[in-house]
């Protein structure tokens, strides 16, 4: 004879084991906590972390860039930072910088020295470099869209063309001339996949990169644009704007992440073991644990 109450026991028992599972399998765990870092500038964008977790980002308008190391201290980096937007840190463990301000792109090693590398002469008229990221192999990539800002010292011409560009044996090509709007990018050395938000379009695209750095095989991952975004080493994406929404590798929609903030601008993982999450939006750093590790 079936003893019901023992069943319907065991039946919830494993309803909860696979719930839990379902949640343990999400990037973010809904119990994890969103903690505000500070909420003490006046718009942050462009983070990114050394090989240490220690996480570098701007305050645009105070033309700052800020580093939050591992054990919680806030310090600037630099009080000139070409207002710089997006940021990245390569595999050599130098700082790039979108230094829209200046319509360049800037080396820093992490002792603060920098370096003018895109437009030395500062003559080119691009749009304002707006994030940047870049391959092992030494190719960089950056996104080139207009936002006239109101402590740029010149009004910037634009180029024709609100796109992304391969920099290469300092040559600027440019890669997809049908986006409306470019912004976010970020991509995956180990799979030659390259993201890109078109903003403007309220889309992100999936690119292979080849070997010489050019693209191919355009494929439309998301209906939804993105400020800044970061990938996870199990190749979700995660893009930015009203909070976090986060995508699988099959361009699935599987999380957003409430943020309590007018827009939020940009994300990267960091933290001593490389799975702590750390967003700027508007005013404020927040940091929240995830089950998984970002790509390096």
């Amino acid at each position: 004879m079936i003893d019901f109450n023992k069943s319907l026991i065991l039946i919830l028992i494993i309803l909860l084991f696979s719930a839990c599972q379902k949640g343990a399998d999400l990037p973010i765990s809904d119990s994890a906590e969103l903690i505000k870092i500070s909420n003490q500038f006046d718009f942050t964008e462009g983070p990114t972390s050394d090989a240490k977790g220690n996480v570098y980002f701007t305050d645009q308008p105070k033309n700052k860039i800020y580093k939050y190391n591992t054990e919680g201290k806030l310090s600037v980096f630099t009080n000139q930072s070409g207002r710089s937007n997006g940021l990245y840190i390569d595999s050599n463990q130098n700082l790039w910088a979108c230094a829209d301000g200046k319509n360049q792109l800037w080396k820093f090693k992490l002792d603060g020295s920098k370096e003018v590398i895109l437009n030395d002469s500062g003559t080119v008229a691009y749009n304002g470099p707006n994030d940047v990221w870049i391959h092992e192999n030494g190719n960089l990539y950056f996104t080139d869209p207009i936002y006239q800002r109101p402590y740029w010292e010149n009004a910037h011409d634009t180029v024709g063309y609100q796109s992304f560009y391969l920099f290469k044996n300092k040559k600027v090509v440019l890669l997809d001339s049908s986006l409306v709007q470019a912004n976010g990018i970020i991509g995956s050395s180990k799979n030659n996949l390259l993201f890109v938000a078109d903003i403007g379009a309220g889309k992100t695209y999936r690119y292979e990169m080849n070997a010489d750095g050019s693209v191919k095989n355009k494929l439309l991952f998301a209906n939804q644009g993105s400020d800044g975004m970061t990938l996870d080493s199990k190749g979700n994406l995660y893009l930015t704007g009203k909070g976090v929404d986060i995508y699988n590798r099959k361009g699935e929609h599987i999380q957003h992440l409430d943020i309590n903030e007018d827009w939020t601008a940009n994300v990267c993982f960091g933290g001593m073991n490389n799975d702590e999450l750390f967003i700027t939006a508007s005013k404020s750093l927040y940091k929240i644990q995830t089950n998984m590790e970002g790509v390096k």
